[in-house]
């Protein structure tokens, strides 16, 4: 699996010309998953993004969770996070998973990911087209693949 998150001050999932779901301060988490992928790995990056150190404390030093600054969080599947692109240009996503799997991936990381941070978790719509609107805050994005645990 990889992700990028961003710290957000707000975030927002448009489809079809509605507003589907948004979120004030937190984290928007683009999620790919790769076809090699398992719940292990679900489990690890839950626990590690729900601890992550990357609001401020009160000397402007990341040193506080999203769950400490009582933050939210938004879940978009990203599957183009799981681009190839060693052979020429036109990207291939050979290690994207099938839907088969990465959508039951999805649910249940969602699913854990409201249960960490103890809070109903913001999605988009697996395989739809979205527009996803955010405020960046700091900037601040981290780029996490679990293949690279160790």
């Amino acid at each position: 699996m990889k992700v990028v998150i961003q710290r957000v001050t707000n975030a927002k999932v448009v489809i079809d010309d509605a507003d589907t779901s948004q979120i004030g301060k937190g984290m928007l988490v683009l999620l790919g998953v790769g076809g090699d992928d398992t719940t292990e790995d679900v489990e690890w990056l839950v626990k590690k993004i729900a601890a992550l150190r990357i609001f401020d404390d009160e000397n402007g030093v990341m040193n506080r969770s999203v769950t400490d600054v009582d933050g939210e969080i938004m879940v978009v599947s990203q599957f183009t996070l799981m681009a190839s692109t060693k052979k020429g240009n036109r990207p291939s996503w050979i290690h994207a998973a099938p839907h088969e799997l990465a959508i039951p991936m999805y649910e249940t990381f969602c699913e854990q990911m409201g249960r960490a941070i103890q809070k109903p978790v913001a999605t988009g719509r697996f395989g739809a087209n979205m527009q996803v609107s955010l405020t960046n805050d700091g900037p601040v994005t981290i780029i996490i693949d679990t293949k690279n645990k160790v």
